[in-house]
Parts: C-alpha cells; structure tokens; sequence
C-alpha cells in the first residue's frame, strides 16, 4: 500500500522551508525515525526523520525547492519491493514514452505553424535593440535566448543584455519566425542597432484557430516540454494582444528590464496594480507564471497588514564599487530570516532597555565548587544554567514578563508554562533553541540540557520541537566581553535579558553579619540588561524585575521563598 510523507509542522509561523538535501533514493528501505530529507528554515537546519518504515515509491521534489508545510514530499510502499520496483519501471518507460510523443506532437505542430507563415503573406522584420533608460546608448550581450529557424511569441525573452546599471531580459515585440540572429554572447550592442531578422505574418487566422485549443507554444531550444505548456495557459484568443508591423518603430523603452512573461499574465497584473518587473519567477529562466503574480500580490497584502507604515521609503544603496573594491555574498537562509524577524521585532514593540549588576562572588564559589559534579553528569555548571532557574522563579513572582500582546484584539496573553530561550552563536547564524519546563527541573538538568541543546544547534542537528514555545529569551555574552548591550525583544515575547562579562569592582559594603566593618571590597559584578516591550511593561516593574534578579543571584535562597 502506498503512502504518503507530508512535511509536517515547523513551528509557530513557518509556513515553508528550502530543501538542502535528499537523503533517500527511489527503491531505499527505510525505517522509523530515519533522516530523510535536510531542511532550512528561518530558525535552524533541520533533519527531518520518517514516521514509518517501508520503502522509497516516489520522491516529488529536489534540492533547491521551496516546500510548504503540509506537502506531499514522498511516498512509501509498506508491502513489497519487488512489485514496486517493477511498476515503477514500468511508469518511468510509460513517461518516456510519454514524453516522446508531445516531443513529436510539438514537432509537427512547429512543421504546421512554418507551414502557414510559408504560405501565406510574409514579411522579414529587423528588431532593433530598444531603448535601456536615460543616457545608456549600449549594453553587452550575455546570452542570445534563440536561434535562426525558431519560432518566438510576443514577448518571449530574445536576449539577455548587461548595462551600468541591471541584467535585463530583451522580449520580443513581434510573433514569428527568426531567420537570421545578428549578434553573439560577448557583443556590445548599440540602442537602435538590428539584432534578429524575424519573418512575419501578415495572415493571422490559421494560428489563431491553432492558439485557441492549445496553450501558446514557444520552441526555443532553451526550455523544455513541461515550461512550453506552462506559457500562456488559460487565456484565450480574445485575451492575446495583437501585433501589426507599424508597432515596431514604437516599440516601448526598457527602463528596468523586461520581465518574462506571457501576455495574459502582464494583463493579470497590470489589472493588479503590480509592477511585473519586481515579480520573482519560478519557472525557467526565472519565468513568472499566473501563480507567480498571485503569490507576490498575496505576500504584499501579508506583508501590508502585518508591518506598520511609518511613511518612509526604503533608499537604494549607493554602487560602492566605485569608491574602492568590494565584495558580495548572499545572506544564508537563517540570516535573512533573522533580519526579518528582528527588523519586525524592533519597529512594532516600544524598546526599553533597564540595567543593574549583580554581586555574584559568593555565587561564583558556590558555581566551581559543584561544577565537577555536574561535569560528571553530563553537564556543564554556567551562569547561564543559574540563571534560567532564576528566570523560571521571577517569572512566578513578575506575570507580566511571561506574557504576549495581542495588539489586533486588544488582549494580553498570559502562559502558565516556562519555556526559556537561551541565544546560541552559530557560524550560521542565531539560533534560539528553547529550554521546557524550567520550573519544573534542577540545576543539573538544566546545565546537562543547555550543553546538549547547544551543540545540536552549532551542528546543525536541532529539532523543530526544541525551537518552539520559548515564552523569554536569556542571551550572553560575557564568554566574549562587553559591559552592556540592549538586546531586541524576540517578538512575540514581552522581554529579554542580555548578560555581559562580569568583572571585579571596588564595591562600599556595609557592616552585616558578614562584614565586620564598612569598607570597599573587590566583588565580582555581573552587568545584566533586560529590554522589555512598553506596551505591557512599565519602567518600575522592569527596575523590580531585575533587581529581584540580581538579589537571587547574591542571595539564592530567595529563589527558594518568593520563586
């Protein structure tokens, strides 16, 4: 029987993620829990294991695609090998078989289309390089999309031309076929200069009886079967824009370049109100299809009701390359996403920053003292292992600071469980793997998950259940240095606290009971600081919070009667 893998659920708004790699072939046995393919999120790079055992049917994607949450990614066969290695032979010879019949059929229907153009009234067009925007008189030739004997559409990519200022796609203005190209890759192109020879038609009703049963077609030899049934589908004889040979002195300039698309997904955005030049495509030689233009449309209304409008406008950069040498590198998934999700973070919740120090000089005795012992059990005895279990304890006796606002119903939300975030510096970039239950563990349990958590994430080997449901974030930086920052809040938390490198301080102490006289002492001070969303949090409860923090660190039996 077969059945199918979907990918399953990544996390508190993940709705899709890129494949890396594909640990399986077609034919593999594998069992439960096995890795089967690797995954990039915006969070982490993730395994995702089988929920099953049997064997490899069919895999439906490849590395370098986006997959959505909920999608078919393979199918297992839980019964026999044998019969499905068979049948799947047997499929693959029937979609070759397939395949060279459209081949044939697309053949015979370029053989008809020549056919007519040979028969009927003709004229043999120069298409001449349009205009690229102000004050640019050439390009140079990347790629030269066709050859003499293809028959191109309106608005099928020609050539992709390089100038001062983008990469741009040249479409055709015309319908037929090319009988001469009259540039190469590595040319330099002057505006106005001829650049294709194209035979015309002036006799349109045979290919338009063709079009109207079939999606327009493009022989190119640069896409293949699957694209060619993609172009133009759906739109029908009345949607197609017309062509008439007066149109080619008044071809319109190319300012950004032009974007591939068939004409019926130009009108579809133009009706829009979307610039077809910014829509990303997914198709061949980034194609944009009707879906495309959906997808970026749907993004926008996202995007628009989720991000606040404070009226500025983003600036282009500047080209640095002419002060001096430079050198550019794509962001990593993790690192875009990241950017994302904190450029979000800081311009919907109000910052404030609060900072105070804790005396932890009797606290780090106490820390080398059991440190061994923990060591032995698997862990490691931090400051930051210490001060998750304070975290858990102020979160009790503070409830505001482990909460979530909900700005559209006007509600707050409070959690009675403590997740605890803890920030791991990765060569990929930031990863928040997240602490269950804090409340619930001891120190040692803590210590032995935080060094186990942290070295799944530096080796790329987290799981999507230990990224979720964190309800505060702690993040440090004293293994670096530093006397202070303001981290930014991870929305949708209310609050977050950065912990810098402590440092011995001349400190006045007064006569107690366990000083005998006043006086200056060297003490150990770890600087602490804690952003906060406003919204939820005043300025006195945040001084509250944090100095309750810094007395159970100097004195840990608080945690014990107030925690």
């Amino acid at each position: 029987m077969a059945t199918e893998f979907k990918l399953p659920e990544l996390g508190e708004n993940i709705e899709s993620a890129d494949v890396l790699n594909i640990l399986v072939n077609i034919g593999d046995k594998i069992e439960k829990d096995q890795g089967l393919i690797e995954i990039e999120t915006d969070k982490a790079t993730i395994e995702v294991p089988s929920t099953l055992d049997g064997i490899i049917k069919d895999i439906f994607i490849k590395p370098g695609e986006k997959v959505k949450v909920g999608q078919t990614i393979l199918s297992f066969d839980e019964n026999a090998a044998n019969k499905f290695v068979n049948s799947d032979a047997a499929k693959w010879n029937s979609k070759s078989a397939q395949s060279e019949k459209v081949a044939d059929e697309l053949k015979n229907e370029k053989t008809f289309l020549n056919s007519q153009f040979n028969n009927s009234e003709t004229k043999v067009v120069d298409l001449n390089l349009p205009e690229l925007g102000e004050n640019i008189e050439s390009a140079d030739v990347l790629n030269v999309l066709v050859k003499s004997g293809d028959f191109i559409e309106k608005d099928q990519g020609i050539m992709e031309i390089e100038t001062d200022k983008a990469t741009i796609e040249v479409p055709s203005i015309v319908s037929g076929k090319v009988i001469e190209v009259l540039i190469k890759s590595g040319d330099k192109a002057k505006v106005g200069q001829a650049i294709l020879k194209v035979e015309i038609s002036n006799q349109k009703t045979e290919l338009a009886e063709v079009k109207k049963s079939e999606p327009a077609k493009s022989f190119s030899a640069a896409e293949n079967v699957e694209e060619i049934n993609k172009l133009d589908a759906g739109s029908s004889k009345g949607e197609r824009e017309k062509f008439s040979p007066g149109e080619i002195d008044s071809q319109p300039p190319i300012i950004k370049g032009a974007a591939p698309a068939a004409p019926s997904v130009r009108r579809i955005a133009r009706e829009l109100g979307v610039n077809i030049n910014k829509v990303p495509g997914t198709g061949i030689a980034g194609r944009i299809s009707m879906d495309d233009v959906k997808g970026y449309v749907k993004k926008l209304n996202e995007e628009r009701d989720n991000t606040p409008s404070f009226g500025f406008k983003q600036e282009s950069l500047p080209d640095f390359s002419k002060f001096g040498e430079i050198e550019i590198k794509p962001m990593n998934n993790i690192r875009s996403k990241t950017a994302i999700h904190l450029s979000y973070a800081w311009t919907t919740i109000p910052h404030v920053t609060q900072f105070d120090k804790a005396d932890i000089t009797e606290l780090e005795k106490v820390r080398k003292l059991y440190n061994p012992q923990v060591e032995k059990a698997g862990g490691k005895l931090t400051i930051t292992a210490i001060l998750l279990k304070v975290i858990s304890s102020a979160l009790k006796v503070f409830p505001q600071f482990n909460s979530s606002v909900n700005q559209d119903k006007k509600e707050v939300i409070y959690k009675k469980y403590f997740n605890i975030g803890v920030a791991v510096d990765t060569e990929h970039g930031l990863i928040v793997p997240v602490i269950k239950n804090v409340d619930r563990k001891n120190l040692t349990e803590i210590a032995i998950e935080v060094n186990s958590i942290a070295g799944k994430a530096r080796n790329r080997k987290i799981s999507l259940e230990e990224l979720q449901g964190g309800s505060f974030t702690i993040t440090n930086l004293g293994g670096i240095g530093g006397t202070s920052f303001t981290p930014i809040v991870n929305s949708p938390e209310v609050a977050i606290l950065g912990v810098s490198k402590g440092s011995y301080e001349p400190v006045y102490v007064e006569k107690n009971s366990l000083s005998e006289t006043s006086e200056f002492q060297p003490r150990l001070m770890l600087p602490l600081s804690l952003s906060y969303d406003h919204r939820i949090i005043d300025g006195a409860d945040a001084a509250r919070f944090l100095r309750w923090v810094c007395e159970a660190l100097e004195q840990p039996i608080k945690v014990l009667i107030e925690g």
